[in-house]
């Protein structure tokens, strides 16, 4: 694993590897923070089983167009291949999905007081599902599907049930279009989501950003917002992003091996 320390080594640069001297300095900055908050991405949940949407060959947009299947222009037009992914892959990814180690470990820093609150990009519930509690969504919740027309509201279940009958599912209330809870390409993102998300990255003294590849805006500003408010700023991500020369620590890692790690330090704990 490549475990990158920032800033770079110097007087007072804790011992060992440069893995553990790079986890020794988030630990140590998590430690010192009294406002931390959590931005995620799709990288935490593909801990989890679900395929993320760029990454490689293996991701979704590797086998769907996206601009035939989330693109709202297009869904409205014709919603089938939206539907058609839903049955093929979206449904089994999310309901088989577990909430992993380092959704855990969210859940437990907020849990004792030390995490405030989780912004994601997720739209898969996994965090909830962990025990999250203040959790920001900012593409929405694709476990909840409404009615375009009268705006009831159903279960992932309760529709996938109707698509065993019929595809597009109809509304059960009004006949009308079912769409779920989610941002598609063209939407904007909740005024109220962005606004909560605003006030957290303004309070905050520590953004841990997590598995995100940083390039989807507006989501994607956040650590810049963080900085210039003074907060300081914690990397976890596989891959480079485009603000890593901004992070105070810097961790390309899997969030499931390092959140417990910080979370331990969070709670005071050694492991």
């Amino acid at each position: 694993m490549d475990w990158t320390a920032r800033p770079k080594e110097g007087p007072g640069s804790p011992p060992g590897s440069p893995e553990d001297r790079a986890l020794a300095q988030a630990r140590g900055l998590v430690r010192d923070s009294a406002h931390i908050i959590a931005f995620t991405g799709a990288g935490i949940s593909a801990e989890s089983g679900i395929p993320t949407y760029r990454d490689a060959d293996e991701s979704l947009w590797a086998k769907y167009d996206p601009e035939k299947v989330v693109q709202i222009d297009a869904f409205l037009l014709d919603p089938a291949p939206f539907w058609r992914f839903f049955l093929d892959v979206r449904y089994r990814a999310v309901t088989d999905a577990r909430p992993n180690p380092g959704h855990t470990a969210l859940a437990e820093m907020e849990a004792a007081g030390r995490l405030k609150a989780v912004i994601t990009q997720n739209i898969d519930g996994l965090h909830q599902a962990a025990g999250s509690r203040r959790v920001i969504e900012l593409h929405g919740n694709t476990r909840v599907i409404g009615c375009l027309d009268c705006h009831g509201a159903y279960s992932m279940e309760e529709v996938y049930l109707i698509l065993q009958k019929e595809l597009p599912p109809p509304c059960p209330r009004c006949g009308g279009r079912l769409k779920p809870e989610v941002v598609f390409y063209g939407e904007q993102l909740p005024e109220l989501a962005l606004a909560e998300a605003a006030a957290e990255i303004i309070a905050c003294d520590l953004l841990i950003a997590i598995g995100s590849s940083l390039r989807v805006y507006p989501a994607a500003a956040l650590p810049e917002q963080a900085k210039a408010s003074g907060a300081r700023l914690i990397i976890v991500n596989k891959t480079a992003t485009p603000y890593d020369h901004l992070a105070d620590g810097l961790l390309r890692a899997p969030a499931g091996v390092v959140l417990p790690a910080l979370a331990a330090a969070a709670l005071g704990r050694s492991d």
